[in-house]
């Protein structure tokens, strides 16, 4: 159930955002094996001059913040195979890969509310958090 922020510096037009949003998606699915229907994403669009990005960027404004907040319990082939499909996954809406950051935080799942504030660790998930 990783509740996930995407953060650009240009605003797309809707079905580039859409697409960033299920490229996002997607790349859980398949690195995470999360459920189809657990889609917990939220887009931001930053106006540039409040986003600062490292100017060797050949397309600043392409700059992407994936930040991934998750049950912990995840391997590093798993994370591995997330940062590679979200990159993959961009690239094809034109979002060079060097201008993809991602960002992986593991949270206990006694940290984690859910289902009507019950701790995640006490409820059954329905999925396994170990891939």
């Amino acid at each position: 159930m990783p509740s996930t922020l995407i953060e650009v510096r240009n605003r797309h037009d809707r079905d580039v955002e859409t697409g960033i949003i299920d490229a996002v998606h997607d790349a859980l699915v398949a690195a995470f094996r999360i459920p189809e229907v657990d889609k917990h994403i939220r887009l931001v669009v930053h106006e540039p001059e409040r986003f600062a990005v490292p100017p060797t960027l050949t397309s600043p404004e392409l700059y992407t913040l994936v930040i991934v907040d998750c049950f912990a319990g995840r391997s590093v082939d798993a994370k591995r195979r997330l940062y590679g499909e979200i990159t993959e996954r961009l690239e094809v809406l034109g979002i060079p890969a060097d201008h993809v950051t991602v960002i992986v935080r593991d949270i206990p799942t006694e940290s984690w509310g859910i289902r009507g504030g019950q701790a995640a660790c006490d409820v059954d998930l329905g999925f396994t958090v170990e891939v």
